[in-house]
């Protein structure tokens, strides 16, 4: 006869959301054919009773408020992104295509830390040791504090962070690890599921800061459940095409900083380096008096970055003109076209356009559109715009150019880099203070920018 305490629920791979029988539809999040089928063990009433008479309610007066001590990682880019460095006792989640450079990142964390004679364990279930140690090789001289373990066994694991006790784990990845108590292959959504709970516990309960590296979906997602991501504190996306050589660290989720930060790294054959000055890299080899480009400011959290928007714009040979963004939302740049021809009555609607964000950078911010605008009609009109001119501005369906945040930063940014005009809207110009060697030119309509190029 089995045990009486095991059944099985099914829940919701997306939300969490728990059933005691298969649903088409989950309650949760509403999305369909979601759930799936998890073993559970069920705690009798004696446990109950035992784990209450254990748990004593803590008075908010008697809470301590001690700012948490960090752990520098030896990288000012991912500090950032952390929010000051790594806190200790949180489980860090880490995503990114194959071959982006996650492992090859978080090796160099590792030599970084233990030079501050901090014991660090890396687990691989993926990797030989020896395959690490030629990776290791490739990147630096390392000290004693770094160990080594090729396991995929989560209670094996588990032992050996207790034993061991380091300051820092690095999980590389979360989905080969596997708990002989559930019978699903490695990877699957329940074995994620218990594996990431596990380091959860392991890193509250003995203050230990934990990496975990996930594999990403075709979307672009983690893989296996949502709830992955609500159990951890923090989750850094690594993005950047593997044939290029830069590579952007963003944070998505983190309950000790701002998620508006990113890191930019660039890879190197000895590994990843910082890149101090994006907006340096991003310009770097952009053309000189070449119609359709325009150099505009994006906020990437506190930092502005120089970004050269490029635009394409001639005659269809088709019936139906073809367009085209890469780097930007493709949706955006339709509406922003159609307001040029309904307010400049400028006539592109048989022209194919192609837009590109130089770089590869993937932007979204509305302080983009005045950019996008000028660089379009400077295409259309074969008119090239002064190279030390500098845009940006959100642009409405009527044709006005609104005001941005932090117009005082962008400025700065572009006065830093050599640059002498700025096209910005007219609402922003007071903010903007200490630019005696800029000019600023302020617009109310997209007509007002276009009569100045």
């Amino acid at each position: 006869m089995g045990n009486k305490n095991n059944s099985t629920i099914f829940f919701c791979k997306e939300c969490g959301f728990e059933s005691a029988k298969w649903l088409g539809q989950c309650p949760g999040c509403k999305e369909w054919n979601v759930f799936v089928e998890e073993p559970v063990v069920k705690k009798g009433k004696s446990y109950i009773r035992e784990a209450v008479n254990s748990v004593k309610p803590s008075l908010l007066s008697e809470i301590s408020l001690e700012m948490e001590d960090r752990i520098k990682t030896g990288f000012e880019e991912l500090d950032r992104v952390l929010g000051g460095g790594i806190v200790k006792g949180s489980l860090i989640l880490v995503g990114g295509d194959p071959g982006i450079g996650k492992s090859t990142l978080l090796l160099q964390v590792c030599r970084m830390i233990t030079n501050d004679n901090k014991k660090v364990l890396y687990v691989s279930g993926e990797e030989s040791l020896k395959q690490i140690k030629i990776r290791a090789n490739r990147i630096g001289e390392f000290n004693n504090e770094l160990s080594l373990l090729c396991e995929t066994n989560l209670e094996v694991i588990e032992e050996t962070i207790k034993k061991y006790k380091p300051e820092v784990v690095i999980i590389d990845s979360i989905q080969t690890m596997f708990k002989n108590d559930i019978s699903s292959a490695p990877g699957s959504v329940s074995q994620v599921r218990e594996s990431t709970n596990v380091f959860m516990q392991l890193a509250k309960q003995l203050s230990i800061s934990i990496f975990i590296v996930g594999h990403v979906t075709k979307e672009g997602v983690v893989a296996g459940p949502r709830v992955l991501e609500h159990m951890v504190d923090t989750v850094l996306y690594f993005e950047g095409d593997r044939h290029a050589s830069y590579r952007i660290l963003r944070g998505v989720k983190n309950r000790f900083g701002s998620t508006n930060e990113i890191g930019v790294f660039e890879m190197q054959e000895s590994g990843l380096s910082e890149v101090m000055n994006p907006s340096e890299f991003m310009l770097n080899g952009r053309p000189v008096d070449a119609s359709g480009s325009v150099i505009a400011c994006s906020m990437e959290g506190t930092r502005p970055i120089l970004i050269e928007i490029q635009a394409l714009v001639c005659r269809t040979n088709f019936g139906m003109a073809r367009r085209t963004a890469a780097g930007t939302d493709y949706n955006r740049v339709n509406l922003l076209m159609a307001v040029l021809e309904k307010r400049a009555g400028i006539q592109i609607n048989d022209c194919d356009a192609y837009v590109n964000i130089a770089g590869g950078m993937k932007i979204n911010e509305p302080a983009l559109d005045l950019g996008i605008i000028l660089s379009i009609v400077s295409s259309f009109k074969n008119r090239a715009i002064d190279s030390k001119t500098i845009v940006f501005g959100e642009v409405g369906l009527s044709g006005e150019v609104r005001a941005v945040s932090m117009a005082e930063q962008r400025v700065a940014e572009a006065k830093k880099l050599g640059f002498k005009v700025c096209i910005m809207p007219s609402a922003s110009v007071e903010n903007v203070k200490n630019c005696e060697e800029m000019k600023i030119i302020g617009v109310r309509n997209i007509m007002e920018a276009i009569d100045y190029i």
